[in-house]
């Protein structure tokens, strides 16, 4: 009669030790609000999976030669993000009437906690944001960055910045001064001297067949509202196509580039 064996018993493998158990005493609050923060990070990708997307938009081949000229694109976004925080600031205490915006701008800027460096950010970072815009497009012209495949993210740049020049012509009517009127009343003369539709565009505009009070508000609902909406889904657009196609060398990298496999002369 054959005699049976009892099987071993497994090795049983030693429990990592947690920070609490390497002699180092209980874990700090430190360490256990860390460890809540990559559980809930975990638990929100786990449900929409974003950290896929993140990588696909971060990570990517950024071709020899990048310099600081490509820095152009992201300032110009660092600058509407500006915009857009400052903006919702100034209309917390703007009031878009004929007869109280002005008002409502001297209130902001002389009694306001820090109004007059909000409205100072919100003022003179319009003017920076069209520069960087034009020193952007410029940037992508001179490279070359406008041909194919990336046509498409040319036109989006080129709305981007007739959008751009808008959002600046409607936001200097606000203060309502004798300055923005004078100045915003000419601007729109001018754009009703076009062909076909300058006629309907300067009565848009206005509001009317005259400059008059109904003008301050459809400004700051272009201003507030319009506008900001569609620049901020072209810059979506723009984005994923810069992701999807990705960023071109300069072209004196290009030209320098010897040939991969080169013709021997026999």
């Amino acid at each position: 009669m054959a005699k049976i064996t009892p099987p071993l018993p497994r090795p049983l493998r030693p429990k990592p030790k947690g920070p609490s158990e390497n002699g180092d005493g209980p874990a700090t609050r430190k360490e256990k609000l860390g460890a809540v923060g990559v559980t809930a990070v975990d638990w929100v990708d786990e449900r929409t999976s974003m950290s896929a997307g993140a990588r696909w938009l971060m990570f990517r081949k950024i071709p020899r030669g990048t310099n600081w000229f490509y820095t152009l694109g992201s300032a110009t976004l660092f600058a509407f993000l500006s915009q857009a925080v400052t903006g919702v600031f100034l209309a917390m205490y703007y009031d878009p009437s004929a007869t109280r915006a002005y008002e409502s701008t001297r209130h902001l800027t002389n009694d306001v906690f820090l109004g007059e460096f909000v409205r100072g950010m919100h003022k003179w970072g319009s003017t920076v944001m069209v520069i960087l815009v034009f020193l952007h497009m410029g940037r992508t012209f001179f490279f070359g960055a406008y041909k194919y495949p990336r046509e498409l993210n040319w036109v989006i740049g080129v709305v981007l910045l007739i959008l751009t020049l808008f959002m600046s012509f409607t936001g200097y009517l606000l203060p309502f001064d004798q300055r923005s009127f004078w100045a915003t009343t000419v601007g729109v003369a001018i754009n009703g001297t076009g062909p076909l539709i300058g006629p309907f565009l300067n009565d848009f505009l206005r509001g009317g067949p005259e400059f008059g009070v109904t003008t301050l508000s459809r400004f700051y609902a272009l201003h507030m509202l319009l506008l900001p909406g569609v620049i901020a889904a072209m810059i979506g657009a723009h984005l994923y196509l810069v992701a999807r196609l990705g960023t071109t060398a300069p072209p004196w990298i290009r030209a320098d580039v010897a040939p991969e496999h080169p013709r021997e002369d026999t």
